[in-house]
């Protein structure tokens, strides 16, 4: 099962974790990717492996959180690659206060502008030359913190999560005889490079037992590479195994409190 060959494929957040395995596995069924991120220097590491293997890929530093910034590097993707006929919408990142007791407004903005409205924004922009000729595929990841948040991701994270799914809903409910395919795909804990960023980053034998950043990507795979008559409209990945994450919960609960405010041991 392969990606049609001559097809244009964006990811964003290309430079790690999930991007870079998404972008990886889309090269190597046939299309050429354009990979945006926040720095050069990852992006121009994986388009490398993905040169090395033969396939096609433009790397673009790029602040999708700017409108003007995703205009101008579209134009060069449709100047080098063509007209983008996937667009995965992976970029993400939660804030360091998870606790909206304690969430400072401009962390609760920024996540929503990253995983919500620069979802919007990207789409909105490939959206007409999709509908024009009648064909196209929008894939996000959103996260299972849509459907169960809690202060793992926290309360800003989980409310965008939460957001884009019905985003993604209201492109399949309206478009889809237009051609369209929306789809959201909705991973559980993975070992990602935002662990880092946790109240308790979890320990290696902890992140082992987790998804993989290759296993998300292979789903987010078999979803563009399906005939385009055949949408999988929402798809959840989750590790087989659930962990106990009640430390990380406390943990998480007390992340930028004031002091004096957590409890003493």
């Amino acid at each position: 099962m392969t990606t049609s060959p001559g097809r244009t494929a964006l990811i964003t957040g290309a430079g790690s974790g999930m991007g870079r395995e998404i972008a990886r596995l889309l090269a190597r069924d046939g299309a050429a990717v354009a990979l945006f991120g926040r720095r050069q220097d990852a992006l121009d590491e994986v388009a490398a492996a993905i040169r090395a293997e033969g396939g096609t890929a433009l790397p673009l530093a790029v602040d999708i959180t700017r409108a003007d910034d995703v205009t101008r590097a579209l134009d060069r993707v449709r100047a080098e690659l063509g007209p983008v006929d996937v667009l995965v919408n992976n970029a993400g990142g939660s804030s360091s206060v998870l606790n909206p007791q304690w969430l400072p407004h401009d962390e609760w903005r920024q996540v929503l502008e990253v995983n919500l409205t620069a979802v919007f924004q990207l789409t909105q922009a490939v959206l007409p030359d999709m509908l024009d000729r009648g064909t196209g595929t929008v894939v996000t990841v959103s996260s299972l913190a849509a459907v169960n948040p809690n202060l793992l991701g926290g309360a800003a994270y989980g409310a965008a999560k939460a957001g884009v799914r019905n985003f993604m809903t209201f492109l399949h409910n309206t478009f889809r005889n237009q051609g369209l395919r929306a789809i959201t795909v909705l991973p559980g804990e993975a070992d990602t490079p935002i662990l880092d960023n946790r109240a308790r980053p979890p320990a290696p034998e902890e992140r082992a037992a987790m998804l993989q950043p290759q296993d998300v990507a292979e789903a987010v795979r078999l979803a563009v590479a399906l005939p385009q008559r055949v949408v999988l409209q929402e798809i959840v990945v989750a590790p087989t195994r659930q962990r106990d994450v009640s430390a990380d919960l406390e943990t998480s609960r007390w992340a930028g409190a004031p002091a004096g405010a957590a409890p003493q041991a």
